[in-house]
């Protein structure tokens, strides 16, 4: 519809008609109208509301525009100011593109201060023992020991440089700590082998306990395929090309609907010839000329 229609607001508007009983012709199609030339100036504005729609009352000649959108809604044919399409020209599917995680591990001073500052590290000498001082205290100067225990641990990988296998790293956090007899909880081993690791795009490829790739959140990325366009296909396509280790996560598809009203009935203007647009420039170029002359006159 045309924009200024309401006295609160100049914005544009639209009018849904919604039914479950089509015509035949109709069913499983969306009829657009573009409406937004369809108005009449006011004679006097109210508040926002410049325009009205002729509906061809009186003898001021003005056009019936209602009965106009009436007609083209009812013959139900294609044209300039009419698009149709069927329900799944506007649908997508919003696909998750997933790439490997590729990481490599080592123990340096640089990853060794970022385990002391991981959340499971620095909790270990804390007590939530606040009633009983010397039971907290106790705990904290425990948790101390702990941590010193397995930085000294950790230092006795240095020897092995750079590994570019998680499972091959993990084996030997494993077996350090055990030889150590130092005992930790699965989140807070996983936290020490994440804060010794660095994104390698030439390291191994991580898995899970099945040997299916396991996904870099932060190379995750998203697609917008049309519904009637094959995902497989779109994928060998769009994405592969550029990232060949990628894979679509299935269970993270989405189906959405959008209508983009100026797309449709967008029509192309060509720009104004340049020796025009040069002509204009140049008499501003001279009105402000003329302007400063009579200033510092």
């Amino acid at each position: 519809m045309p924009d200024q229609l309401f006295y609160n607001t100049g914005i544009s508007t639209y009018i849904w008609i919604v039914t479950n009983r089509k015509e035949k012709q109709r069913r499983g199609q969306i009829q657009m109208i573009n409406a937004t030339s369809f108005f009449i100036k006011m004679r006097k504005s109210l508040g926002n509301k410049r325009h009205e729609i002729g509906d061809g009352s009186g003898n001021n000649g003005k056009p019936d525009q209602i009965a106009e959108i009436t007609r083209l809604y009812g013959e139900f044919k294609e044209g300039d100011l009419v698009k149709i399409f069927d329900n799944s020209d506007l649908g997508y599917r919003r696909i998750t593109v997933e790439r490997p995680l590729r990481l490599n591990f080592a123990v340096t001073e640089e990853r060794l201060a970022k385990v002391q500052a991981t959340n499971q590290f620095v909790n270990l000498a804390t007590s939530r023992k606040r009633k009983d001082t010397k039971t907290a205290e106790a705990e904290i100067a425990e948790g101390k020991r702990k941590q010193e225990a397995i930085l000294e641990a950790l230092k006795a990988l240095k020897p092995l440089g750079v590994v570019n296998n998680r499972d091959k790293f993990s084996a030997q956090m494993k077996a350090i700590f055990k030889d150590e007899k130092i005992a930790l909880p699965a989140p807070l081993f996983k936290a020490i082998l994440m804060a010794v690791s660095e994104r390698d795009e030439t390291a191994e490829i991580c898995t899970d306990s099945k040997g299916n790739p396991e996904p870099d959140t932060e190379l995750r990325d998203y697609e917008t395929v049309p519904l009637k366009e094959d995902i497989h296909e779109y994928v060998t396509r769009e994405v592969l090309p550029h990232v060949p280790d990628a894979w679509v996560d299935e269970s993270k598809t989405k189906i959405g609907y959008e209508i983009n009203f100026n797309r449709y009935f967008y029509k192309y203007t060509p720009p104004r010839p340049l020796e025009e647009i040069e002509a204009d420039l140049l008499f501003i170029e001279k009105e402000i000329a003329d302007i400063l002359a009579e200033v510092a006159g």
